[in-house]
């Protein structure tokens, strides 16, 4: 085994004895100073589902499509009520690709700015999957470094108490994003009877159609407290509908989840991953080395990684200690001005 190999895991394997022992001095039951938990582990950066960042996109979007079709409401044509509620039930309906067609762009500058207002809602949808997407795989990441780093300091029975409280309160959220699909529903079927004058079965048959955003268009809201109520229905049951999937998968993922729990805690080495795992060739496994070898092994990280983080170390350890002090960031910045 390199040199180098030897002594970035020595650097290690020092960083995390020095945090188990900071968990001991605090205690199994202990908080902290602040008066929260246990830290949690480290979140990957820029992967947090940012609602209020979504929020601020679509307001921004609505906002922009309303005055620009309001701009050119004499070059739509359709079933009209008033311009300013028209044109952001047209920026609702093409964001969410309902396309319901009782409002339609008829000249080219019209239709050439729906198309751009098509791609944008796309790219916000899109942008929005992306994040849902991002936090289903961070929080499997993160199961998994917690699982390691509470294996540490408590023990197995814990981490699974935790582990189904997690569970528990994903199949809370999943059953009240249910309820609001369902409540959408009713509600869009009580207004499309009262005020659009549609059968029971019209009606039903149109909520489905939007809510899935497939938008037949064969009926739709038309009049103008119809398109009043659409503006927020449509927005609010199309993104409860896509929030429902998003957390249908995690349910999907979430025995796989427990599985990863029970193996990381209950798998036995064998003398092969000994070997595999024993980076400073002392016959034995130290934590972090267990860490660094399971991590490994699920393909989360691989040597080349692990290299240039120990180099980035390295670097930042002037004084070559093995550990980081504000000494060493204060003399690397000196040096660093030299230059």
């Amino acid at each position: 085994m390199a040199e180098d190999d030897v002594d970035n895991t020595k650097l290690i394997k020092k960083e995390k004895h020095k945090h188990k022992h900071k968990h001991k001095r605090k205690g199994k039951h202990h908080q902290q100073e602040d008066g929260n938990d246990q830290a949690s582990p480290p979140l990957i950066p820029g992967v947090r589902l940012s609602l209020a960042r979504v929020g601020m996109l679509l307001g921004a979007y609505l906002a922009l499509g309303t005055v620009c079709f309001f701009l050119v409401r004499d070059q739509m044509g359709g079933k009209k009520t008033y311009g300013i509620l028209d044109s952001m039930y047209f920026s609702v309906v093409t964001m969410t690709t309902v396309g319901y067609g009782d409002l339609v762009p008829e000249t080219n500058f019209a239709k050439l700015l729906a198309c751009v207002f098509v791609f944008m809602g796309m790219f916000l949808g899109g942008f929005a999957l992306s994040k849902a997407a991002d936090y289903i795989v961070e929080k499997e990441v993160t199961m998994f470094v917690k699982a390691i780093q509470v294996h540490e300091a408590f023990d197995a029975d814990q981490m699974l108490t935790e582990a189904a409280g997690e569970s528990d309160k994903l199949k809370l959220k999943f059953l009240i994003v249910l309820a609001l699909i369902v409540l959408h529903v009713i509600a869009g079927i009580i207004v499309l009877i009262l005020v659009e004058d549609m059968s029971f079965v019209d009606a039903y048959y149109a909520v489905c159609c939007s809510i899935t955003t497939l938008g037949y268009g064969d009926k739709s809201f038309t009049t103008t407290g119809g398109r009043v109520f659409a503006v927020f229905w449509i927005l609010t049951s199309t993104i409860s509908l896509a929030q429902l999937f998003m957390y249908l998968v995690e349910l999907w993922t979430e025995s796989r989840q427990r599985q990863l729990v029970d193996w990381v805690l209950g798998r036995k080495l064998t003398v092969q991953d000994i070997e595999n795992a024993d980076l400073d060739n002392d016959n034995s496994v130290s934590p972090a080395e267990y860490v660094v070898f399971k991590l490994k092994e699920m393909g989360l990280v691989n040597e080349q990684l692990i290299m240039n983080v120990m180099e980035g170390f390295k670097t930042l350890d002037v004084d070559h200690s093995g550990t980081l002090t504000a000494n060493d960031l204060s003399n690397l910045n000196k040096l660093m001005s030299r230059r």
